[in-house]
């Protein structure tokens, strides 16, 4: 089979497409043929040896695609060969025609989803779930700003929440951005280049404040995050580039939580919520993936230049 391989750390041109051994399921794995792949900026990070955890020479990028259950490991319960899956994980990576994951890793994509975009949905739509519901405790009614809403995450985002019964807000830095971020759903959207953002925001709740923000960007909107955040509210930090100097105060004022999250750090029992919640929102058309892009699987560097530059909106695949 073919697979991208990267034998150094460096630059896009170190993803080398390579001929590799078929694959074979050991006891408890999974293997998916896959038709699809998601590329995320982590790793880029990976690739250029930047990443603070980098995994042994020489490997296979990817944590997320879609496809058919090949073939099953001895002991496997639950899933079929034959069943479309997408996957939020994988062992051996997805930057390739087939991969091998373990059975939590591997998600039932209803048939009205493409391979596409399910592949998509693994890390994306994971962070979103959880940052708005497990870390934030969205709840139907409440207002929720998304600060930077016109990514993988931020689009995931704006679709759970409106789907869930929130009043949705979003921002974003050009005009094409904000166009994404109304198609995925935001009842309103705004321009985070406009230093008086914050202030229109605010108006647009009366004044009384954001009920959830998921910022993507501490290290730039924090401290205004906390002087429009309401009384009681949540900010849950999902991105964050660098320092930023704030007032505790607005915090107090509001009793308002700061919140951190790590997709990593959820539970087993949090991740069985994520994946039947998200596979809800997939079957009622609830979240349905924007996508940004698509390159071949030889074409994986350009896709790592897409998926980095600084207009990227949407999700960038790579196909098999």
């Amino acid at each position: 089979m073919k697979a991208i391989r990267v034998h150094q750390f460096g630059g896009p041109e170190e993803l080398k497409l390579e001929e590799v051994p078929d694959l074979k399921p050991a006891a408890g794995q999974i293997l998916v043929a896959l038709h699809a792949a998601g590329v995320n900026p982590v790793e880029t990070y990976i690739r250029s040896g930047s990443y603070a955890a980098l995994p042994d020479l020489p490997y296979t990028p990817g944590g997320e695609g879609a496809g058919v259950i090949a073939a099953l490991g001895e002991g496997v319960q639950g899933h079929h060969v034959g069943d479309r899956v997408y996957l939020a994980g994988s062992l051996t990576g997805t930057y390739a025609e087939a991969a091998l994951c373990s059975s939590d890793q591997a998600h039932f994509l209803p048939s009205r989803v493409s391979f596409l975009k399910g592949a998509a949905v693994g890390v994306a739509a994971t962070t979103a779930y959880r940052a708005l519901f497990q870390r934030g405790g969205g709840q139907m009614g409440e207002t929720v700003l998304v600060h930077g809403a016109s990514g993988g995450v931020g689009t995931a985002a704006v679709q759970l929440a409106k789907g869930a019964g929130l009043r949705v807000f979003g921002t974003a830095g050009s005009e094409a951005g904000r166009a994404v971020v109304r198609k995925a759903g935001a009842d309103e959207v705004f321009d985070h280049s406009d230093p008086n953002h914050f202030q229109a925001i605010d108006e647009a709740t009366k004044g009384h404040g954001v009920d959830l923000i998921l910022e993507m960007l501490a290290n730039v909107n924090l401290d205004g995050d906390l002087r429009l955040v309401a009384k009681f509210g949540r900010i849950v930090v999902v991105g964050n580039r660098g320092r930023i100097e704030i007032n505790p105060r607005d915090a107090m004022l509001r009793e308002a939580d700061i919140r951190g999250m790590l997709t990593g750090h959820a539970s087993e029992a949090d991740r069985i919520a994520i994946h039947q919640g998200l596979g809800q929102a997939l079957e009622k058309g609830q979240l349905d993936p924007l996508m940004g892009g698509e390159f071949p699987l030889a074409q994986a560097a350009a896709a790592h230049e897409a998926v980095m530059a600084p207009a990227s909106m949407g999700k960038i695949v790579l196909t098999t």
